[in-house]
């Protein structure tokens, strides 16, 4: 049962204003939460966020101040990401012309909202003591969607203080894990909603972390196929990589310029790109890249090697691996157990991610490639990444706890009165289509765009498509 608490009004630290070329008035604001908001002597934690509207130089001096404009907030894609500035993101144009202001609200513990690093964790009281575990486990748990929409709700009620109830409302546009969070919102808080906007994020409600993977990895497999049509080549520059990776690293892997290492399986994780527009393309550059170092020089370059390093950024946004799983895990019971590593070990497609196999290059059948995986965290992101080295006591931990609050509240998600509208992508590599449908299905007056012509990142890559086609649904009238 979800856990519906007292939510305050955030305190406003401090916000400050400019002007963008383009006609943009940009504010930034830094606000203080509770960091636990069922025990709010635990402390506090900064949020931070951008809002955007339009800069007006009226002719005449107004007679009274203008109404405020009704607020859309972004909730960004993850999860582990900040937002980018306003003037680079593609919902502030549509936005401001459709008489929105946009609030960009960092996630906790992501992009300026007291972001998670591995040392910021060993700073925490008793963080780098005996009970470090226990104590750098508890403050993650506490960085879920749940919790961000309650640091929604007490945003919203110091922006729209004094407004009349049906003012105070806001609109929220949920991209991927955005639209985790904002289902979470229509489950625990609806009264704070004016409707809601999604794109690739109908989250798979319901459905436990295993029934999640088994899907990915079926459009994995599918995008994979994509991939070698398009560069069949690539199947033996992969194994050319592959065998120099091991022969030269050994088990441990090529240490990785900026700390780190390089093994086969950390290789082929890049395929996570290949759920948005030009993954397939960026996957070819990077073996292209290395396959000219080897044939040129014998080895990997630094120049080869560099665009591993950040190719996931899992080292700036350690939120983003050690809490994925997590975000499937609804109530208490729920285990995650490294569900990515065991469906995909269970695939005879995926047979390199088995700790039996010595090689990778000689653990698929003869004339197979070996495939990428996608959008999946296994155990050996915490022996590879060095951000990630030294937690892996805490992602063991969060791997097997089993006593997650729940996130979302189906009875109220069947009797939801919120407007949604969301963009569903058929051959989404992340949100599985057919769990999309069901979880649009589940809940009340939602209006869903479908297209097969569409990838999950289509709010950045076909923005003005995707934006239409949400507004349409809107303002527009079916037969």
């Amino acid at each position: 049962m979800l856990q519906r608490l007292a939510i305050p009004a955030a305190k406003l630290l401090r916000s400050k204003s400019h002007i963008v070329p383009g006609q943009l008035l940009v504010t930034e604001h830094f606000f203080q939460v509770p960091l636990d908001y069922a025990n709010p002597s635990a402390g506090s934690i900064t949020l931070f966020g951008r809002s955007a509207t339009k800069h007006e130089v009226p002719i005449f001096p107004p007679d009274e101040l203008p109404s405020p404009k009704p607020w859309i907030v972004y909730l960004e894609g993850g999860p582990g990401f900040g937002n980018r500035e306003p003037q680079d993101h593609p919902l502030t144009r549509t936005a401001l012309s459709r008489g929105y202001q946009v609030l960009y609200l960092d996630h906790r513990g992501v992009g300026l909202s007291t972001p998670v690093s591995t040392e910021m964790l060993a700073r925490l009281p008793g963080g780098n003591g005996p009970n470090a575990v226990e104590i750098q486990t508890k403050y993650l748990k506490l960085m879920r969607q749940d919790n961000t929409v309650r640091d929604c709700e007490a945003v919203r009620k110091l922006l729209t203080d004094g407004l009349p109830e049906h003012k105070a409302r806001w609109s929220i546009f949920g991209q991927s894990y955005g639209g985790f969070i904002s289902i979470s919102y229509l489950s625990l808080h609806p009264e704070g909603l004016r409707e809601v906007f999604l794109t690739g994020g109908l989250a798979p409600v319901g459905k436990t972390a295993d029934q999640v993977y088994q899907a990915t990895f079926q459009r994995t497999i599918e995008r994979n196929a994509a991939y070698y049509q398009k560069f069949p080549d690539d199947a033996e520059t992969l194994r050319q990589i592959a065998t120099h990776i091991e022969k030269e690293g050994g088990k441990q892997g090529l240490p990785l310029p900026g700390g780190g290492f390089l093994t086969v399986p950390r290789l082929l994780t890049i395929g996570i790109a290949f759920g948005g527009h030009g993954g397939v393309d960026q996957v070819h550059t990077i073996l292209l890249q290395l396959k000219a170092s080897l044939d040129q020089f014998g080895f990997l370059t630094r120049a080869s090697l560099a665009p591993l390093e950040t190719f996931t950024a899992f080292d700036t946004n350690i939120i983003y691996a050690i809490l994925h799983e997590a975000i499937y895990c609804d109530g208490p019971g729920s285990v995650s157990n490294w569900s990515a590593h065991r469906v995909g070990q269970s695939l005879p497609q995926f047979s390199w991610l088995s700790r039996d196999n010595v090689s990778s290059t000689s653990s698929t059948a003869p004339g197979q490639p070996l495939l990428f995986s996608g959008e999946m965290i296994f155990p050996f992101h915490f022996d590879t990444y060095p951000e990630l080295i030294p937690l892996r006591a805490v992602a063991e931990r969060l791997a097997t706890a089993s006593d997650w609050p729940a996130l979302y509240d189906i009875e109220q998600l069947r009797k939801n009165e919120v407007p949604v509208y969301a963009a569903s992508y058929i051959p989404d590599m992340y949100v599985d289509y057919e769990f999309a449908k069901d979880t649009a299905n589940l809940i009340k007056n939602v209006k869903t765009f479908e297209t097969n012509v569409m990838y999950h990142n289509a709010v950045r890559a076909k923005a003005e498509e995707v934006m239409q086609n949400l507004f349409t649904l809107r303002d527009d009238v079916i037969d």
